[in-house]
């Protein structure tokens, strides 16, 4: 196998990392996956486990040295990615660095770089106190976003119409954050896409713009899906790799997967936010189904130091993804196999977190999940029935989820 020997360590073990851990595995690599202790099913999968928590960057590193790791990485999640760089840095390996670690996961820095860089982006300050933000807001302008500069999948994250409102947010930010402050920001006009790239060596060799599929849920909206490819002119593409290449450099962020929340207003574009890792809600697999490769061995070969085998002409074939998720909390009290099975056997993906028994939540953000479904879809209209067919198959409180979303 190609990496007979090299031993990755993903940092993650949730539902996110386990196709990247089973990618690694097909090549032989000697899989090492760390995570706080829990029922995740990364543990069942990778060669060999570590119940460490993964923001623990002194005890990763330890444990990096011990096992003589040759690459360390993660998807999905930006929670680990300080880690990563503070391992990479100190052991010499491949992938995001320190300085750009903590860039791409503090959202304070991040703004501040973009700004240091000619970086299209929102109007912002940091603030460490409701009086400070409410000064914050006046100065911008209402409406505005409220956000904690730590969190990811939507969590302490609010936008604001009037200043009544903002008291709520600005405590809800604060009770997500592990830092003393947050972000009060411009409120961007435009369609919210994603941006999804690789960044080797100092340019970016591969570059996808994609459509995010969002919920609006009280004062948040929830990243739900994606389709891909965006279908826009050449203008705004060269404006989107323009402001994406801009970003890089004033992150300082190589040799890495990146994921990227842009607004597109005309031609005119803004970057939200970068992490440097790729994205989740199944990009990915999306990747990989619309443009034919394989893009966890491409994080894999980032992560190791190998040039990622990314074809020079690439296809471009229209899919879609959406998570499965319950409006009310419950138990999965049935599954119809067959038809699920059924589904699958048109090449239509269905996976389930949770079986049978399972408590489920209601959808608060990205993280309450049960399952994800990709097609091969043009249209959001077409991907939709495909949703309900899903939906009539999994009963939460022994009511389908297609009654219960009355879709």
């Amino acid at each position: 196998m190609r990496f007979v020997e090299k031993k990755l360590l993903i940092l993650g073990a949730s539902v996110y990392q386990v196709p990247l851990i089973k990618a690694a595995n097909r090549v032989g690599l000697h899989t090492i996956v760390s995570s706080i202790p829990g029922d995740y099913p990364g543990f069942g999968v990778a060669k060999e486990t570590l119940e460490i928590n993964t923001i623990d960057k002194e005890a990763i590193y330890e444990v990096a040295k011990e096992k003589g790791i040759d690459g360390i990485t993660t998807t999905g999640t930006d929670v680990a990615v300080v880690t990563i760089g503070y391992v990479n840095e100190r052991m010499g390996l491949s992938g995001v660095s320190e300085e750009g670690a903590r860039k791409t996961t503090d959202k304070a820095l991040m703004k501040e770089a973009f700004r240091s860089g000619g970086v299209s982006a929102s109007a912002f300050h940091r603030v460490s106190s409701l009086e400070d933000a409410k000064a914050a807001a006046l100065n911008i302008g209402y409406p505005v976003v409220v956000k904690c500069v730590d969190s990811s999948g939507s969590r302490g994250i609010t936008t604001v119409q009037k200043e009544e409102d903002l008291p709520a947010a600005f405590e809800a930010a604060m009770n997500v954050t592990r830092k003393d402050y947050v972000l009060v920001e411009e409120m961007l006009k435009g369609q919210e896409i994603g941006v999804d790239a690789i960044v080797s060596g100092g340019e970016l060799i591969f570059f996808a713009p994609h459509l995010k599929f969002t919920y609006p849920n009280g004062g948040i909206t929830i990243t739900a899906g994606h389709a891909f490819p965006y279908r826009c002119s050449d203008a705004v593409t060269a404006e989107l790799r323009k402001q994406i290449e801009l970003a890089v450099k004033a992150l300082g962020i190589d040799n890495c997967a990146l994921n990227a929340d842009v607004f597109v207003d005309g031609e005119k574009v803004a970057i939200i936010e970068i992490g440097a890792r790729a994205g989740a809600t199944c990009i990915p697999e999306l990747i990989t189904n619309c443009y034919g490769f394989d893009y966890y061995q491409a994080i894999i070969d980032c992560a190791l130091g190998e040039d990622p085998a990314i074809p020079k002409t690439l296809p471009e074939r229209p899919c879609i993804a959406k998570l499965l998720m319950s409006p009310v909390d419950g138990t999965i009290t049935g599954i119809d196999e067959a038809g699920l099975e059924a589904l699958r056997d048109k090449g239509i993906t269905v996976a389930l977190d949770f079986g049978v028994g399972h408590e489920v939540e209601a959808m608060i953000n990205g993280t309450t999940r049960i399952g994800h479904v990709i097609a091969f879809a043009e249209e959001e209209q077409e991907f939709d029935e495909i949703m309900k067919l899903v939906y009539r198959n999994i009963y939460v409180n022994d009511q389908s989820l297609e009654a219960l979303w009355e879709i």
